[in-house]
């Protein structure tokens, strides 16, 4: 039981900046909270349905949008939209596997990362925006549980890119079965409980954006790293939110 809550409170700690004790830390810590990642997604995305259901009667739906977008980017620390910028630097400057990580090592932000987060930044918006009221806290919920899990199976197909650094080293091939089936599993009920019969268009959606990214990595520089996790989460949330739209 013990090493269950560590492993939620390391996943806590990892994804969000909610404020969770302090807990020891080995090298496969995070391939072992990783489990929780879809739970922990689901807990941000109950703030921002609480949010929603306080300003629904005061506000317009754009400005609904702004609030949530801006809750999202200040409980996680910007941390996937950073992972966005650095990967989308790196593939869209580099020209080999080398030049590539280099250039996602990089903490400065080039063209591309910055094209890549407004770009990001804005379809979040207008998507959250135009979901119909009584979609927009069932797709959110399906959106972050879903683009935490995308981490799960890259991480448990996809070698590390770099062998001995960042966080891709500590969950790529790290991920055991029973992680990615348990987290698998927890993602599915939740997406089903909360768009039922629905739940099966963005579930693929999902699926096929984590696959076409994995095998993109995979082409490019022979793996993955922690910033192609961001990433993906970021292109999975934005196209849960446009499932959503299009049912609408």
């Amino acid at each position: 039981m013990m090493g269950i809550l560590r492993d939620l409170l390391l996943a806590l700690r990892f994804l969000t900046r909610l404020p969770a004790p302090t807990v020891p830390y080995t090298p496969d810590s995070l391939a072992r909270a990783a489990k929780f990642f879809p739970l922990v997604g689901l807990l941000v995305a109950a703030g921002a349905v609480g949010l929603n259901k306080i300003l629904s009667n005061h506000l317009d739906r754009n400005v609904i949008a702004i609030v949530v977008l801006t809750y999202f980017v200040v409980i996680t620390g910007g941390f996937h939209e950073d992972g966005l910028a650095d990967a989308a630097d790196g593939f869209g400057s580099g020209w080999n596997k080398d030049q590539i990580l280099t250039v996602m090592h990089d903490s400065r932000i080039g063209s591309y990362g910055a094209i890549a987060l407004v770009l990001s930044l804005l379809a979040r918006y207008v998507l959250l925006s135009k979901l119909s009221p009584n979609k927009f806290s069932l797709y959110i919920i399906a959106a972050h549980v879903l683009c935490r899990w995308s981490t799960l199976p890259l991480s448990f197909f996809l070698q590390p890119a770099r062998e001995q650094e960042g966080q891709g080293a500590h969950v790529a091939k790290q991920i055991s079965v029973a992680t990615l089936v348990l987290g698998t599993l927890f993602t599915m009920a939740v997406c089903y409980w909360a768009l039922r019969n629905a739940s099966w268009v963005p579930v693929a959606t999902a699926t096929a954006v984590t696959l076409a990214s994995g095998l993109y990595y995979k082409s490019q520089i022979g793996g993955v790293t922690g910033d192609c996790l961001g990433a993906t989460n970021q292109l999975t949330e934005i196209a849960v939110y446009f499932c959503g739209v299009l049912g609408t």
